[in-house]
């Protein structure tokens, strides 16, 4: 008879050690730190961290807020340092990979980019669009050479923007025009665009036509830089790249389905869908408990596993693991937020986790780590001054709304 090794087992099992530890790891965080409260309190609706190293200063967070501003805080005290104020119609924030620069795409028709180091509130850049264009999501190449940011949907036209983000040494100007656009391969809004994190010529977009498009923009035109095109079936909230050597994209939708596809089965008769859950809220098995929205996703490169993170109306955190079979609960965490969770970002030096919600706080969660003592109101849900379009959860609980 043979004998199977203990890593066999864990395997048959669906389970690693390396996913026991990650999963140990998940139910051991705690919050270390709370963000003081604001004069103004808004939902905080995106998060990033610099990824320049700051010995001295420490690393910098960049927060996107619902009342058109900025903030910038120290990431281990949580405090703010200054804050870009009076920019309504901001979508997305994100830090350059080799530089202290804040970006965000606004529906001003510009990207805007800040140096988060200066005090002054001005852009030190404005990537402006074509007429008419409402810019509602962006990002930026990994080597930071190019953005591409996506736009509502207006006259029939729903276009991908490319600039050149260099800084030239030549030309000082604080306004770019674009390089070009991709017009023809979505027919609304595009609502997500991720460059993958290593390759700086392949980026993903998705738009409420329930469209994924992977391009290689290194192509002459955009028919040839298509790569693939998947459907997702419903409006895409959210798109994120995955798996060893970032060889598999996946997608959140509005109503809550997710989507996983591998790249690597392109050219072959295998399946390129991994997952596809139509209503993820109605299949998941969530311990004690509901889910009511997901928020987004997290690849764990050290253990090569693919993580869903969601919520509920009451600032539960819900973290679920991804496999072809389906999603699992893993765990949750609770006692930090009061209200829904609209973003988070994970660290994966120091296996942190940034979380913020429409209760205006930002926590900061690490494993093992011993909460300090902190006073909770009862209810910190505050009324948003800006409708944030693009993500809309309901009010109710998703169980009430079904028995109904």
């Amino acid at each position: 008879m043979k004998k199977l090794r203990l890593t066999e087992i864990f395997t048959t099992l669906g389970c690693t050690p390396d996913m026991e530890k990650i999963e140990e790891q998940f139910a051991n965080l705690n919050i270390v730190k709370r963000s003081s409260e604001t004069k103004e309190p808004t939902y905080l609706l995106g998060i990033d961290t610099s990824k320049t190293v700051q010995t001295e200063k420490g690393s910098l967070v960049a927060v996107l807020c619902s009342n058109g501003s900025i903030r910038i805080h120290d990431k281990e005290r949580l405090n703010v340092i200054r804050e870009f104020r009076g920019y309504p119609g901001l979508n997305g924030v994100k830090f350059a990979n080799s530089h202290d620069s804040v970006y965000s795409s606004c529906t001003d028709g510009t990207v805007k980019c800040w140096d988060a180091r200066l005090a002054s509130g001005k852009p030190v850049q404005l990537f402006k669009g074509y007429p008419s264009n409402i810019f509602i999501s962006f990002d930026i190449s990994s080597n930071d050479h190019v953005i591409c940011a996506g736009t509502e949907k207006v006259d029939d036209d729903a276009l991908l923007v490319f600039w050149d983000a260099r800084i030239n040494s030549q030309d000082m100007s604080t306004t770019k025009e674009p390089l070009g656009a991709y017009s023809e391969t979505h027919s609304d809004d595009i609502t997500q665009v991720r460059f993958h994190p290593s390759n700086p010529n392949m980026v993903v977009s998705g738009s409420t036509d329930g469209l994924v498009n992977v391009f290689d923009i290194s192509a002459d035109n955009e028919d040839d830089a298509l790569v693939t095109t998947c459907n997702s079936v419903s409006s895409v909230s959210f798109i994120g790249w995955s798996g060893k050597d970032y060889k598999q994209i996946y997608c959140m939708t509005h109503d809550e389905g997710f989507c996983w596809w591998d790249l690597n089965h392109l050219d072959t008769d295998e399946p390129i869908t991994c997952l596809n859950v139509p209503d993820v809220r109605e299949v998941i098995n969530v311990k004690e408990g509901i889910l009511d929205y997901l928020i987004g996703g997290l690849y764990h490169e050290k253990t090569d596993k693919l993580f869903v993170v969601g919520g509920t109306n009451t600032g539960i955190i819900r973290i679920m693991n991804c496999m072809t079979s389906g999603l699992v609960h893993v765990t949750s965490l609770q006692g930090g937020h009061a209200a829904t969770v609209r973003s988070f970002c994970w660290n994966m030096q120091d296996d942190s986790l940034l979380t913020g919600g429409e209760d205006a706080q930002l926590l900061l969660w690490k494993p093992g780590a011993v909460e300090k003592t902190f006073t909770k109101k009862d209810s910190m849900k505050i009324a948003s001054s800006v409708h944030q379009r693009v993500r809309v959860h309901s009010n109710d609980s998703y169980k009430r709304r079904k028995k109904q």
